[in-house]
């Protein structure tokens, strides 16, 4: 048996600070990792993805370089490169966190862990051999994976996930992406931009469904203009092998073929193999482990963050977590993460940056608002760098005059929804955006004119 003063299950954002601060705290910590330190943003979500994503980008300038007045070879894609360039990062990333814990003094246990009663976890390493072990505090920061739909046939076919795409061998050639949410168009877009034949296939009526109608359309005009196809409304309804790949049928009779099928749905809770009501830890109907405002669990000692609460899953949303733990646990000032505002960036070119409400939202509410809009290319530092696609809005209370929400589906939007995020924070009225003095020609002057754009 082993005796800690504390316990973290799961190497993610949250878990990997926690960790380091209760043992710099004096605690003595072991943390509890089956895979790569660095939970999914290092391994298979931000780092590996945001990094494509500057190859593609890099791929796509070049082959826009004549608008520039510049001549020069069509690109070519060597995907090897491409590939091991990212995983280089990942790995200089995960390094960071490894030495972070062993700097620290947190002793790292290689395995599954699963509760065999409150606060105390069976570890069963590679080898199968198993340790138990118990703390008087368990924190448990699991994180999630990608969901795989009950589709006939698919288990036929060798289909990919946000994560097995990331070290692929063979280019996809002819991708099917099976979803219309974030991790699906920005996947979508990297690998179009790198050379394959792109289609989506979306249940919903429209893209990236939660944003304001506006927005997911000129998401579609974007990606199509590339050359990406997209079916929307559309079911799938059954996989099978193909020559030379996969079949995709839909309920309509449509059947699409290509040498992959991403599949990209959304995601579910590592929550299965840690046995969580042999600790004493409550599950919602979705497997989330359900936590109050200072992230307790239902077992006394047992505290859980990140995606697998069921919180939106966000690396920064993870590290916030991790701040109102720390608090928690160290006696620091207070923090909660109940009514927080939380921003988000959809990294496709251009981005999607968006805090807040959307006007839809606003509206459902029953709020007095005001809708301020305008195109990308009304912005002057759009129109002289060539990226004038997009567009921003803004939503406002109309008698309060403070800021609900903004959009900004543009170059650079997520910096730009940044600027507003830090106004709405402040509890600043839209005016002193529409009267700031921003450098010119900065992305950030264009607020100046959008809250002089009214609906």
């Amino acid at each position: 048996m082993g005796t800690w003063d504390a316990l973290v299950v799961g190497a993610g954002q949250a878990g990997v600070p926690i960790a380091v601060a209760l043992a710099r705290a004096g605690r003595r910590t072991a943390m509890i990792e089956r895979a790569d330190v660095g939970g999914t943003c290092i391994n298979v979500g931000c780092t590996p993805t945001k990094t494509l994503v500057a190859s593609a980008r890099v791929a796509a300038l070049a082959a826009r370089a004549a608008e520039y007045g510049i001549e020069v070879a069509p690109p070519q894609t060597r995907w090897v490169a491409v590939r091991d360039r990212e995983q280089g990062v990942v790995r200089q990333f995960r390094a960071g966190g490894e030495r972070r814990l062993r700097e620290a003094g947190v002793t790292l246990l290689r395995g599954q862990a699963r509760f065999v009663a409150p606060r105390r976890l069976r570890v069963t390493g590679p080898d199968g051999t198993a340790e138990e072990h118990e703390a008087p505090v368990v924190v448990l920061d699991a994180g999630g994976r990608p969901r795989r739909p009950d589709l006939p046939g698919l288990d036929s076919v060798p289909a990919l996930d946000s994560s097995s795409i990331l070290t692929l061998g063979p280019f996809p050639d002819r991708l099917l992406v099976l979803g219309g949410g974030y991790i699906a168009l920005e996947l979508g877009q990297v690998f179009r931009r790198l050379g394959a034949e792109v289609t989506i296939v979306e249940s919903a009526p429209r893209l990236a469904a939660r944003e304001d109608e506006e927005v997911s359309d000129q998401l579609a005009d974007i990606l199509r203009a590339e050359g990406i196809r997209v079916h929307l409304g559309a079911r799938a309804a059954r996989v099978s092998p193909a020559s030379g790949g996969v079949r995709l049928e839909l309920a309509d009779g449509t059947a699409l073929e290509g040498t992959h099928l991403l599949i990209a749905v959304g995601r579910t809770p590592n929550t299965d193999a840690l046995d969580c009501p042999a600790g004493g830890v409550a599950l919602d109907a979705h497997g989330f482990i359900r936590v109050d405002e200072r992230l307790r669990t239902s077992a006394e000692g047992v505290y859980a963050t990140g995606d697998v609460t069921g919180a939106p899953q966000f690396t920064h949303v993870s590290y916030d977590d991790y701040r109102v733990l720390r608090a928690v646990l160290l006696d620091g000032p207070p923090r909660s993460p109940v009514g927080r505002l939380v921003p988000y960036t959809l990294f496709t070119d251009p981005q999607l940056g968006r805090v807040g409400m959307t006007e839809a939202e606003a509206r459902a509410s029953g709020l007095p608002i005001r809708v301020a809009r305008m195109p990308m290319s009304y912005v002057a530092r759009a129109i002289e760098s060539g990226e004038t696609r997009g567009v921003l809005r803004a939503v406002v209370h109309a008698q309060t005059e403070r800021i609900l929400g903004f959009a900004a589906l543009g170059f650079e939007g997520g910096e730009l929804a940044s600027v507003v995020h830090t106004a709405m924070l402040g509890d600043l009225p839209w005016t002193v955006l529409r009267d700031f003095i921003f450098p010119h020609p900065g992305l950030a002057e264009s607020l100046n004119n959008l809250f002089d754009s009214w609906v």
